[in-house]
């Protein structure tokens, strides 16, 4: 059967381009074995299209290989890093968003960046892969908001307020299993200025790493579908960066969207790292999605280059087997085209309108 398009919520790729600045046309433009993503895997995988994260690394923190070994230990409840103001979060986001505008431009047409439904319309039309560029965790923007208008001239159309340390905008969940979201208090009021100006200029608002009542807080102020770009079910593992039922009725009724996250820590039911899972948690998590959200408002998510995948999924080029594995799984074609790519695209339309 020929391989499905796929269009994928979530990547780190301007990350591993931001830590090798001298490798970058040798890490995009040749097929490589190491990380997850390069363009040609990428094409050769079928990714239709995904959110490019711009990404603000912590300061250097010596216990992080501390953390990382923990993760694979549970219990856990690793520290959050502290805040970031602006000044400091800016250059770095300038950076990461023109690694990506140097991508479109070295790709020779394979690669666009979207800015609109009609973009993203005729990306699909033609077989070139979508670029959304997304921003993970706000530090960039500062609270009189002004960078949000230069970022979103240079293209930006999705925006998470967090990742998991706080902003001036809010409070993500920290890196706790087991655990829940409802971690800390929610949206500040820059938070909710900033959410509003979002709205107006029709920039997604992805719920990833928020807590409990940060996401109620969008919930209450914004006029868009709830998105969840890369996050899981609760239900199957417990871990704070995953999305309670509640949370996920919520999700359904906005008519929005979430994207299943490969990462390991979130799919396995007792919290690991380790990559030995096999497909049972990738399969329980998918279909608690697909139960609870319904058939329309299910993708992928995937943390491609940001996170631990199951070994069976490996990289990029892993995806079709996901699929090939959804239709072991009685997954029908209609079903399976909506969750690879369909579900994707009419939310960005339901999103950003005409």
């Amino acid at each position: 059967m020929a391989d499905t398009p796929f269009f994928d919520g979530h990547n780190d790729f301007l990350l591993r381009l931001r830590g090798a600045p001298d490798q970058r046309k040798t890490l995009w433009l040749e097929q490589g074995t190491e990380g997850h993503l390069d363009l040609p895997r990428m094409q050769q995988a079928g990714f239709a299209g995904g959110f490019f994260a711009i990404y603000i690394p912590s300061p250097h923190d010596e216990n992080a290989s501390d953390y990382q070994a923990m993760m694979d230990n549970p219990p856990y409840d690793l520290p959050l890093p502290a805040l970031m103001n602006a000044s400091e979060a800016q250059s770095t986001a300038l950076k990461m968003a023109g690694h990506l505008m140097w991508m479109e431009r070295a790709s020779k047409g394979a690669l666009r960046i979207c800015r609109s439904s009609a973009d993203l319309r005729a990306c699909m039309a033609d077989g070139t892969i979508a670029a959304i560029m997304h921003m993970e965790g706000a530090e960039a923007i500062g609270p009189d908001l002004d960078a949000l208008y230069a970022f979103h001239a240079m293209g930006l159309r999705s925006l998470g307020p967090v990742w998991s340390r706080p902003t001036v905008f809010g409070h993500g969940v920290p890196f706790r299993f087991p655990g829940d979201p409802d971690t800390g208090p929610g949206l500040t009021e820059a938070g909710k200025d900033l959410v509003r100006a979002c709205n107006e200029l029709k920039i997604m608002i992805d719920l990833s790493h928020l807590n409990e009542k940060g996401f109620n807080d969008v919930a209450s102020l914004t006029d868009a579908p709830l998105v969840a770009t890369h996050s899981n079910a609760h239900a199957v593992t417990r871990s704070t960066r995953n999305l309670t039922d509640r949370q996920l009725a919520m999700i359904r009724e906005s008519g929005g969207m979430v994207g299943l996250n490969y990462a390991t820590v979130f799919l396995r039911e007792d919290g690991r790292k380790s990559t030995d899972c096999g497909w049972d948690p990738v399969m329980r998590h998918l279909d608690h999605l697909v139960e609870k959200l319904g058939e329309d408002h299910v993708g992928f998510g995937s943390d491609f280059d940001g996170a631990d995948l199951p070994d069976v999924i490996g990289d990029v080029t892993g995806v079709q087997v996901l699929i090939e594995q959804m239709r072991k799984h009685q997954y029908g074609e209609e079903l399976i085209e909506k969750i690879a790519c369909k579900n994707w695209t009419s939310l960005l339309e339901r999103t950003w309108g005409e």
